[in-house]
């Protein structure tokens, strides 16, 4: 996968560095680590897992220091074991230690949710449905967090609001009805815009099949039988989403039914971090 161009990601690395230098800068190191002195240093995996947020890492040790020689093992993507080095670093032992949290910050959050897609992915297997992430991103994080998904591969649901129509269930009760909420999107929506409708019963479905206007219909908080009756009355006509109480030991039945995504928002809201550690 080619990387998300730097200019996208330096703001991000930028703010937390500043974050955490504060004012004075990394003074346990000013005080401690005699000027001048160099160190080889490995990031090393503590847990297996699918790897995302190297090129992050990579981007905090050179804007604190662009002199550092770093060489990444393992990319974005990789899946790795308990163990592996995944990047080396070597140079200014004062600026590997300044760069060191915000690197593995970025690394264990962003590895974290690339390890949980990939479950996830694995359960989808031999199915042809995708798993998808959502919004329930941290704010600031959402491009970089998704990404992430991609290296776990899964797929990107809306990166925000001006991506796609997705029509869900406030907006049915506040446009008046299904039928008058497809027929708006529909009459305003521009030719490069999908239109996709949330419903949670058969009986909506149904109307949205005889109005029409969706290209993509979210089958929220449905059980299996249901997701499975929707996907036969469909027949192939619209791309269906599966969503709402998507747990891992769920996915294998639900891509069975043969919907085409299952959209999972615990992807980015609760992945637990890998476990990762600089080693000098």
């Amino acid at each position: 996968m080619t990387p998300l161009p730097p200019l996208l990601l330096e703001p991000l690395v930028r703010a937390a560095l500043i974050e955490d230098l504060g004012p004075a800068g990394d003074i346990t190191t000013r005080t401690v680590i005699p000027p001048g002195l160099r160190y080889d240093a490995r990031l090393n995996a503590r847990a297996g897992g699918t790897v995302s947020g190297m090129q992050l890492a990579e981007m905090a040790f050179h804007l604190v220091d662009p002199a550092l020689r770093i060489q990444t093992l393992c990319p974005d993507g990789s899946r790795i074991a308990a163990g592996d080095t995944l990047m080396q670093i070597a140079g200014s032992a004062a600026a590997i230690l300044s760069a060191e949290r915000v690197a593995l910050n970025f690394a264990g959050r962003l590895s974290g949710i690339a390890t949980l897609t990939a479950a996830f992915v694995d359960a989808a297997q031999g199915t042809q449905a995708r798993i998808t992430c959502t919004r329930k991103t941290t704010p600031g994080l959402r491009l970089v967090e998704k990404e992430a998904v991609l290296h776990g591969g899964g797929a990107a649901h809306r990166y925000g609001l001006s991506d796609a129509i997705l029509i869900k269930d406030n907006h049915i009760a506040a446009a008046g009805g299904i039928a008058s909420a497809l027929q708006a999107a529909r009459a305003r929506a521009s030719h490069m815009r999908r239109i996709e409708i949330e419903v949670d019963t058969l009986d909506q479905l149904d109307e949205v099949l005889a109005t029409g206007g969706a290209d993509v219909v979210l089958l929220d908080n449905m059980d299996t039988a249901a997701l499975t009756r929707a996907v036969a009355r469909v027949q192939g006509r619209l791309v269906l989403e599966a969503s709402g109480n998507m747990r891992l030991e769920r996915i294998a039945e639900v891509a069975a039914t043969g919907v085409d995504f299952i959209s999972v928002g615990a992807l980015t809201h609760s992945a637990p971090v890998l476990d990762l550690g600089l080693d000098f």
